[in-house]
């Protein structure tokens, strides 16, 4: 049952990003986040929202995405898949945050006890050094940011945000072939525009290594309910969540630690 619920999730994001990336509304709006490299990069994490990367206004992106959902997309997702759904602009604490907007869309089988799925469509602004990027997809066109800006945004989210996401550490972790060899020279660049100095970095390293029991944990229950199976089986076989944090540690201080970001300078 829980299977099942998955497939349809994943095949839900699939038609939201095929008619975003088919209407006026989703022009050079570019996927970004976990969905991104599970749908295009074949992640073994699964990842129930979707993320875009917008350098506009993103309220009034928002408000045009629920627009266009509400004329189109429920339709489309009824049509080809059986769910009814609801859309509205993300309510709560947080729905006014400058750095992100939300469209809470909802989707259920009527008559159908527990069928009920959840997908936030989040739209926010990551630091980007290149252009926009396209890649296609059964002869669609995706929006992407370039493969730097991605796995760079990951370390920047794992440095920046108030409360840290640890799926963001597993993403490092599978996609770290994807850094340049000039990716820290981008980092600092990046990271001195969002001012963000060496003292803060040097604060959420050491947090990373002063309660490394209590990340390696939270590391390894993303693996454990967010992974394909084989991938679960495979991390644990070679050390799971401790594993992956240490060499994310090794990454961040490869790219990231004081020395480094001085000698770019």
């Amino acid at each position: 049952m829980i299977a099942d619920k998955q497939k349809d999730v994943e095949a839900i994001q699939k038609i939201i990003a095929r008619y975003v990336a088919t209407h006026p509304v989703g022009r050079n709006l570019a996927l970004i986040g976990g969905f991104r490299y599970r749908f295009l990069d074949a992640s073994v994490r699964i990842s129930n929202d979707i993320d875009y990367h917008w350098d506009g206004d993103l309220k009034e992106k928002q408000r045009k995405l629920i627009d266009s959902f509400e004329r189109g997309l429920l339709l489309e997702v009824s049509r080809l898949l059986g769910y009814s759904g609801s859309i509205s602009a993300h309510t709560g604490p947080d729905a006014d945050s400058p750095a992100v907007q939300v469209v809470d869309i909802s989707f259920w089988k009527d008559d159908v006890p527990y069928s009920r799925i959840e997908i936030p469509v989040e739209v926010t602004c990551i630091k980007c050094a290149d252009q926009i990027e396209v890649r296609t997809v059964g002869g669609t066109i995706y929006a992407t940011a370039s493969e730097a800006d991605m796995i760079e945004s990951k370390v920047i989210a794992i440095l920046g945000r108030i409360t840290l996401r640890h799926r963001d550490i597993l993403d490092v972790f599978l996609f770290q072939d994807r850094f340049r060899s000039d990716s820290a020279q981008r980092l600092k660049s990046k990271l001195q525009a969002l001012r963000m100095n060496d003292n803060d970095l040097e604060k959420k390293l050491c947090d990373l290594r002063k309660n490394s029991d209590y990340h390696a944990k939270a590391i390894q229950e993303v693996i454990d309910t967010q992974l394909d199976a084989e991938a679960v089986a495979q991390l644990n076989d070679t050390g799971g969540g401790r594993m992956v944090l240490n060499a994310v540690m090794n990454i961040l201080n490869r790219y990231i630690s004081p020395e480094k970001t001085n000698e770019s300078n």
